[in-house]
């Protein structure tokens, strides 16, 4: 079995995973935490809230995701983050319909799931505007999305959860500051100084 010496791209992780080698499926896994998480964030806020961690639905989509690896026939990382989003949508959605009481698939629940999912996951594709980048640069970069996800996670926790909420989660900055027991200004300073920090990294990403 081929092992792992070096980091690697995610097209070369996954041609190592689909090898057979378990190490790099691991690790390929693990370089999508922080994009699932965001996205399993804002599933929970607008079905689940206070029923489900976030965290919880990303562990259930990394365990589906490698017992049904096999099943995955892409090669490319925007094939990859599609079919996880595929996974988290329908755990979310069995979620849902768990703390609903019903019983039995639901196909419009699921296709309703993926479209929010999906929508969401542009919406980080857009960068909140941070970067600006040539057609040429769109043809090799990695997915904007993920390394967004990425660069929020390397954010310190009060200048990440003041950009999440605004701009994620759309709320107002009174709105902001009522959830994280603050000032208004003092939530206008962190995400002011958060989004000056992300711009930084996501520049050095792309």
């Amino acid at each position: 079995m081929e092992t792992l010496s070096a980091p690697s791209t995610p097209e070369g992780l996954l041609a190592l995973a689909r090898a057979g080698n378990g190490d790099a499926l691991g690790q390929l896994l693990a370089l999508y935490h922080n994009y699932l998480w965001l996205l399993a964030r804002l599933q929970v806020r607008r079905r689940l809230q206070g029923k489900v961690d976030p965290a919880d639905l990303v562990q259930e989509t990394f365990l589906k995701a490698h017992r049904h690896f096999v099943t995955f026939r892409g090669a490319s990382e925007r094939e990859w983050t599609a079919w996880l989003r595929q996974i988290l949508a329908t755990s979310a959605a069995n979620l849902v319909r768990h703390y609903l009481g019903s019983r039995g698939r639901d196909p419009r629940l699921e296709r309703e799931m993926a479209e929010s999912v999906d929508e969401s996951s542009r919406f980080l594709e857009g960068g909140f505007g941070l970067v600006q980048s040539t057609p040429s640069q769109q043809a090799v970069r990695r997915e904007q999305a993920v390394l967004l996800a990425e660069a929020l996670a390397r954010l310190p926790e009060d200048h990440r959860e003041a950009v999440i909420l605004r701009h994620l989660e759309g709320l107002t900055f009174p709105e902001v500051a009522e959830r994280m027991g603050r000032t208004v200004d003092s939530v206008k300073k962190l995400w002011a100084r958060g989004l000056a920090r992300l711009r930084d990294l996501m520049r050095s990403a792309s």
